[in-house]
């Protein structure tokens, strides 16, 4: 019998690996928050319980729970992607030898269920469309269940308001927001076109400026990123939603600064550029992989190969938004060494943030099919990393087409050049003589926490961290200073992410080192050659 009673619902939201390339964890210690971002999927699906249902939220990244918090608890849920998995795991067995209930769900529980056998409940797949199946039948009484969506049907127009209530602004450098899921590519390498489909879905104008509107009226100020993984890829709604958009960032005077990742294609259409500009977008992320047109046609990413990729990222410098970048080394399409000629497009192209990395198949992918087709596939793959889940540096999981150590030297060289301190701090002198600024709001909102750091100060404390730094990262912080504020202000966010880029690349290095050296014993065998970069 449905009684349709309350219900106080403990959100934990597992932590990542300790470090990685994204945690930015000194760069967030210089703007004084605890982390990059906020837990959008969580509190999206808090939107979706019923309204006599309690919901607490708890970042495991951020603040720690007590036993009280489980006492209150009469169901947990919790859940993520691949580089929480191991706290996911941690989070469970915890819930559970305290008598508590636990759902799990996200990408990682989705794309690999069977490793999550110990929870509870698995909600699997898009929310919105197997939510209301898990309420009801833990209404009724179930308390174990699997409930899977359907793929890609999730009617995200019926999508809530995220309860940004939860969160605690102040702990983060920016909070997101979701437009669109699904894209029209068919990368070989990629897990979002398994989990959300190449035909993407959007909201609709009214539900996107709601969540503007909830987030203004709360406070918020500041950097907004739109966590969609292509934000183009359904571009005849886009450009419907994006003069919406500028308008209603004029009328609340630009209190938003927004972010969020495309494919490289956005540089052919002008008209959409200007659109975003006036918005005020001021950053994309593009996954450009490799400057090998053959890798490119090898893994399925065609797109890249039908424009001069440098030109492109140049073009979306002349319309404001800087860009940083995707890379990864080990396709099987690199039958020499692939180091220089991706160096050389890091310099071109005058991207300073670049995320370099070793190919690692991830589970349910085209990739991962193929290898295991192939016998290639390392065993325990689908138990997931072996030290965490940073899966760029905790590659290459197969056994690769050409030698290891000549992937893990290129791999090591790049690293070394492209976070140098001259060749980073020259690439953001370059940067800032192309991007034009002229379409953006140049102020940043009263009460952005970016607004509170001070250049100066900021410089100073990064180059005392990093004594090598001192001399590029303050010729080319004066450089930008003289040209104008916006500017400065921009290589100082450059400066900042170096804090932390800057010593993982050592850290990651370092790590090569050892991979190598283990690669020359003469005891060494397949397993220990193939350990993962800790």
């Amino acid at each position: 019998m449905n009684t349709q009673r309350p219900c106080n619902v403990l959100m934990l939201y597992p932590r990542f690996v300790a470090d990685s390339f994204w945690s930015f964890t000194e760069s967030c210690k210089l703007m004084g928050v605890r982390r990059p971002a906020a837990p959008l999927g969580l509190i999206s699906v808090a939107a979706m319980l019923p309204d006599r249902w309690t919901v607490r939220l708890i970042d495991c990244n951020t603040a720690s729970f007590t036993d009280d918090d489980l006492a209150w608890a009469d169901v947990v849920f919790t859940g993520g992607m691949l580089p929480q998995q191991a706290d996911t795991l941690r989070l469970i067995e915890v819930c559970r030898s305290r008598g508590k209930p636990v759902v799990v769900g996200g990408p990682d529980p989705t794309s690999s269920p069977h490793i999550y056998v110990a929870a509870d409940f698995q909600v699997l797949g898009e929310a919105e469309s197997v939510i209301d199946q898990f309420v009801a039948a833990w209404e009724n009484g179930a308390r174990s269940g699997v409930f899977t969506a359907p793929k890609f049907q999730a009617d995200v127009t019926k999508t809530p308001v995220p309860r940004f209530d939860l969160l605690n602004f102040q702990d983060y450098l920016y909070l997101g927001v979701q437009y669109s899921r699904g894209c029209p590519f068919t990368c070989e390498f990629c897990d979002i076109i398994e989990l959300y489909g190449r035909v993407p879905r959007t909201k609709t104008t009214p539900q996107m400026l709601a969540e503007l509107d909830a987030l203004y009226e709360m406070g918020y100020r500041g950097h907004l990123d739109f966590v969609d993984d292509n934000f183009i890829g359904n571009k005849k709604s886009l450009k419907l939603f994006l003069p919406e958009l500028a308008a209603w960032q004029r009328a609340h005077d630009y209190p938003f600064e927004f972010s969020t990742e495309a494919s490289v294609n956005l540089a052919d259409d002008a008209e959409l550029l200007q659109m975003m500009a006036a918005a005020n977008f001021f950053g994309i992320f593009v996954g450009i992989e490799s400057p090998d047109p053959a890798t490119l046609v090898a893994t399925k990413k065609k797109q890249n190969t039908r424009r001069n990729i440098a030109e492109s990222i140049h073009r979306i410098y002349g319309a404001g938004m800087l860009v940083t970048a995707g890379f990864i080394v080990g396709f099987d399409s690199e039958k020499v060494s692939i180091a220089d000629a991706m160096i050389d497009f890091i310099e071109e192209a005058a991207i300073p943030v670049c995320m370099v990395g070793l190919l690692y198949a991830l589970p349910n992918t085209q990739l991962t099919r193929r290898l295991t087709r192939e016998g290639r596939l390392h065993p325990n793959h689908d138990l997931g990393p072996t030290i965490g889940g940073d899966q760029c540096t905790d590659g290459i999981n197969f056994d690769p087409t050409r030698p290891l150590r000549d992937i893990l030297i290129d791999y090591r060289q790049i690293l070394e050049s492209v976070y140098h301190p001259v060749a980073y701090a020259s690439r953001i002198d370059r940067l800032m003589t192309i991007l034009d600024r002229s379409r953006q709001r140049q102020e940043l909102p009263v009460g952005d926490i970016r607004a509170k750091v001070r250049a100066l100060e900021t410089v100073h404390r990064v180059v005392t961290a990093i004594p090598e730094a001192h001399d590029p990262f303050w010729r080319t912080f004066l450089s930008c200073a003289k040209r104008d504020s916006s500017s400065a202000r921009i290589a100082v966010a450059m400066i900042v992410a170096y804090a932390h880029l800057g010593p993982f690349s050592r850290q990651v290095i370092d790590a090569i080192d050892r991979r190598l050296a283990a690669l020359d014993e003469p005891a060494a065998n397949s397993t220990a050659a193939n350990v993962a970069i800790a």
